[in-house]
């Protein structure tokens, strides 16, 4: 462990060199890249919002009344150009902060680029999830694949695209590399590049690593309740509770700027986020689905009625509640036979481990100090993609994704 924690004086040096300044990986999650430090963007660009038609027979329950469709955006180029689809991260729409980041600097590149909600995204579950119920990264991954095909025939016909390429952070970074297996198979791309961006090795036990974070507030694991009650009401007057699946990471960094939590708390509030991102996949899956666990079954809510209630018990399930009790059920019924430690080795890259070990199309951006990766997902990673795998050496999860020189790595990747 000792030698672990060891620097030479090059790995020394090289970690001084980068200069996002924020040490600690939970401040950098939280407050991301400071401004002056992001590169110059477009303000003006050719912008397109796309809203596909994914299922045109789905009925949509009257509460979700204002999804009218599988919301995506569009940047395109005059001339000819490669075509980047970017994945969001947990919970996020296809115009996440760091999303458009990304748009931008791939489309001031010159790229033309298509952003896509994570399936996990109340909007993606709604309008394009044939299943309803998120988790399975084969399902998810296909409906992916679904969008992006939609997504092109929509606008093929504007645009001259020279090669098709792939990124997504977070979640999305994983499902890349699903996406891209099943495109192997299908061929519709023929994806040139995929750039994985602070990927989860296992969905399941890096999802389980966010929740643990809720054991870092203060008093301990046993003041969880106090803390959740406290610190909902804390920021209810920045939420809306009428569209409450709709918290992004804007959200967490204008609460966090506001100082309605204390620094002491910033593991916790990393964690009651995810829970609350969590909580509009889950109520709006249950709903779809008609499930019965959440709202009770057969209930058709309406416009106007309060999601409040609602909102607070999914803000009290975790991620284990909801894989135990709501998707491991769901999917042995499909897939009869599957035990619990099956489903979980399912969603891990490692299942893929000979595609990924196969094919030169993949890289890796990621941070040493990420804590959704143990040191033994980080080695996996390096070793696997060896110099293709490109480590910083701070950032925590995605903090220092809109800092100048990861954004010009990302950039370069797909030149």
């Amino acid at each position: 462990m000792l030698a672990g924690l060891l620097l030479t004086p090059l790995q020394l040096w090289a970690a001084e060199e980068y200069g996002y300044p924020i040490a600690g990986a939970y401040d950098a999650t939280i407050l991301g890249t400071p401004a002056n430090l992001r590169p110059p963007l477009p303000t003006k660009m050719r912008v397109r919002n796309l809203v596909l038609d994914i299922f045109p027979d789905r009925d949509r329950p009257p509460i979700f009344f204002y999804d009218d469709g599988l919301r995506c955006t569009f940047a395109y180029q005059k001339h000819p150009a490669p075509l980047v689809f970017l994945i969001a991260g947990t919970g996020a729409s296809d115009r996440a902060a760091v999303q458009i980041s990304m748009l931008k600097a791939l489309y001031q590149a010159g790229f033309h680029v298509i952003t896509l909600p994570s399936p996990t995204n109340a909007n993606f579950v709604i309008s394009g999830s044939r299943s309803r119920v998120p988790g399975d990264l084969y399902q998810d991954s296909e409906d992916l694949y679904r969008a992006m095909e939609v997504a092109w025939s929509k606008v093929k016909g504007d645009i001259e695209v020279t090669s098709f390429n792939l990124s997504g952070y977070s979640l999305g970074g994983t499902e890349a590399a699903f996406v891209a297996r099943l495109d192997r198979e299908r061929k519709v791309f023929n994806f040139r590049k995929v750039l994985m961006i602070d990927p989860a090795v296992s969905v399941f036990h890096s999802a389980s690593r966010i929740e643990e974070l809720l054991n870092q507030i203060p008093g301990g694991s046993g003041k969880l309740g106090a803390f959740f009650n406290r610190m909902l009401y804390k920021f209810s007057e920045f939420y809306n509770y009428g569209n409450f699946v709709g918290i992004d990471d804007n959200f967490l960094y204008a609460v966090y700027q506001e100082k309605v939590f204390s620094p002491a708390e910033a593991a916790g509030l990393i964690g009651l986020t995810f829970r609350i991102n969590l909580a509009g996949m889950i109520f709006a899956s249950d709903v779809m689905t008609n499930s019965g666990y959440v709202v009770p079954k057969n209930k058709v809510l309406k416009v106007g009625d309060s999601l409040f209630d609602y909102l607070m018990v999914s803000s009290h399930l975790s991620f284990l509640d909801y894989f135990e009790e709501y998707f491991l059920p769901y999917y042995q019924e499909i897939h009869p036979g599957a035990t619990r430690e099956q489903v979980i080795s399912y969603f891990d890259l490692r299942s893929i481990e000979g595609y990924l070990k196969s094919s030169s199309q993949f890289g890796v951006m990621a941070n040493d100090n990420d804590f959704i990766l143990t040191a033994e997902d980080r080695d996996y990673l390096k070793g696997i993609f060896g110099e293709r795998a490109k480590f910083y050496p701070r950032g925590g999860h995605l903090g220092n994704l809109e800092y100048k020189e990861n954004l010009a790595y990302m950039v370069d990747f797909f030149k």
